[in-house]
């Protein structure tokens, strides 16, 4: 699993443990917590979108610090971004709330219709002080004149498309602001060659990632691979690297 230290939190004096995690990552090996990824009432909505092979991709138990200024925000992005691999309609992210989330403790902000959009360039914010490691958002993008804040219950799931422009604020509350998701796709989707793209800076970095924390030089499209596990159905397309 891939530990998350929040950049802001990580630097103050006497922060220790559990005040510092921002998120735990790649989890897909952790049976426990895997657990989320596989249950059917969850699969059964992800099928509307990905068909009957499905393949997580991407784990995340997302845990924002409280009240620590600007920690913990998310400037608005579109997960397919950091996705080598296409169609995009059949790619889906399952998002549920562990506790109450709403706008004092940084709920999601989404802008319904934008994931019938193109796919935007992205890059770090130019925001005052430190931004988490691989938090990139929409360049250039004006403030959104219509969002919607989804204000969640424990329990309480939203899908959404890997297009779907969307961020979250910091945690100004005296807790914590605790989620897991799990990303989806058709395991009959195809992986696609980044280099000259708007991914290929993203694809850099995660590369580079990859090879600190493992010692191993790998490509974008393989830490992918790696990383996913079928969840439901048979294997198609995405076991081959057949970039397309």
């Amino acid at each position: 699993m891939t530990m998350m230290r929040d950049v802001v939190v990580k630097d103050q004096k006497g922060a220790l443990g559990e005040d510092m995690i921002t998120k735990i990552q790649d989890f897909q090996d952790d049976p426990e917590i895997f657990a989320y990824c596989q249950l059917p009432e969850v699969l059964d909505i992800v099928s509307a979108f990905t068909g009957p092979n499905i393949k997580s991709i991407h784990t995340m138990l997302i845990h924002k610090p409280p009240n620590v200024g600007k920690s913990g925000r998310h400037p608005f992005h579109q997960d397919l971004y950091y996705f080598p691999f296409r169609p995009a309609n059949r790619i889906v992210c399952a998002w549920t709330a562990m506790e109450r989330v709403d706008r004092k403790n940084g709920c999601l902000s989404v802008m319904p219709g934008t994931h019938r959009g193109p796919l935007l360039p992205h890059g770090y914010p130019e925001w005052e002080g430190k931004v988490n490691k691989a938090y990139h958002g929409i360049l250039n993008y004006p403030p959104p004149k219509e969002r919607v804040h989804l204000v969640m219950e424990p329990g309480d799931t939203v899908f959404f498309h890997p297009q779907l422009i969307h961020g979250s604020g910091s945690n100004k509350t005296q807790g914590y602001r605790k989620a897991i998701s799990c990303h989806y796709s058709s395991s009959d989707c195809e992986f696609i060659d980044v280099k000259g793209t708007i991914q290929e800076s993203i694809a850099e970095e995660v590369e580079s990632m990859g090879l600190k924390k493992a010692g191993l030089k790998i490509t974008f499209q393989e830490i992918w691979l790696l990383k996913s596990r079928l969840v439901r159905g048979q294997y198609g397309k995405m076991e081959q690297l057949n970039m397309q």
